[in-house]
This record gives C-alpha cells, structure tokens and sequence, in this order.
C-alpha cells in the first residue's frame, strides 16, 4: 500500500500540488480578509458571507492536506469538490468571463475577466492529475489500484 512512484510522477504530483495549493492559498486570503470584490462574487451567489467563509475554510483544509505527503491525495480529492462548486457557479451565475456591469455589481471590477475560470480549471484538472498519480494512496479503495493488472 505504501508504494514509492517513480520520480517523474513524483515530481510532477508535487508540482501540481504547489500550484493547487498556491491558487486555493491565494483565494482563500481574499475570502478570510473579507476583501470587497470577493464579497461582492459572494453576494450574486447569494452565499454572503457563510458561503464565504465556508469556501475558505474547505480551502484551508485542502491546502494543508495537499502540502503533507500523506494526505496529498486527500487535498487533491477535496480540492475537486471545493472547485467544482466555483465552476458551476461560473457556469450558471457568474459566466466564464466576469461582466460586472452585467452582474450589477461595480466591486466586481477587479475580477473582471475571465482568469477566475480559467484558474478553476487549472485546480480541477491539476487535482485530478493528483489523484491519478497518487491513487494508489486513496484510503479504503487504494489498494485495488496496484500495479498487478500490468503482468499479462
């Protein structure tokens, strides 16, 4: 179950991580600081502050699981949940490229854009990368995911 990977897939799963978790660490300041813009996305979700502060927090926790080789699959996991959330709300409420003038709400103006999407997307498929390298590691189901299929 403890599995070394080879080095490539090792080095490529940890740079994946530094930059999950240095998005969802950037993101998640913004949210716990309460800054204007971040609330103002809060608040067209209809999700101020709770689902702010909540967001954060799911963040928080994938951030320090993504940083403990241990726990790195777990943070990758949650770092899938915490992020499909944001681009469905992109694809439902707030639109790949954020319109303030369309979302009526002129504290948008420093997210205008799409780069919020376009960084969701980064987490989503970083963290999915994530989890395929180091599935072997996922409790519970891990083990069913060994290398012996490649014997015939």
């Amino acid at each position: 179950m403890n599995q070394s990977l080879p080095k490539p897939l090792l080095i490529t799963s940890w740079i994946l991580q530094v930059i999950v978790a240095f998005i969802l660490g950037q993101t998640l300041f913004f949210k716990l600081t309460g800054a204007p813009e971040t609330v103002a996305l809060f608040e067209v979700l209809g999700a101020e502050p709770m689902g702010r502060i909540a967001t954060a927090i799911a963040e928080l926790v994938c951030v320090v699981l993504l940083l403990v080789p241990k726990t790195s699959v777990l943070g990758a996991i949650g770092s899938v949940g915490v992020i499909s959330g944001a681009i469905m709300a992109h694809l439902t409420k707030l639109g790949v490229s954020i319109d303030p003038v369309a979302l009526g709400n002129e504290n948008l103006a420093p997210l205008e854009g799409p780069s919020l999407f376009i960084m969701a997307v980064i987490v989503f498929i970083s963290s999915l990368v994530i989890i395929t390298i180091r599935r072997t590691q996922i409790p519970v189901i891990g083990s069913k995911f060994t290398s012996t299929q490649h014997e015939s």
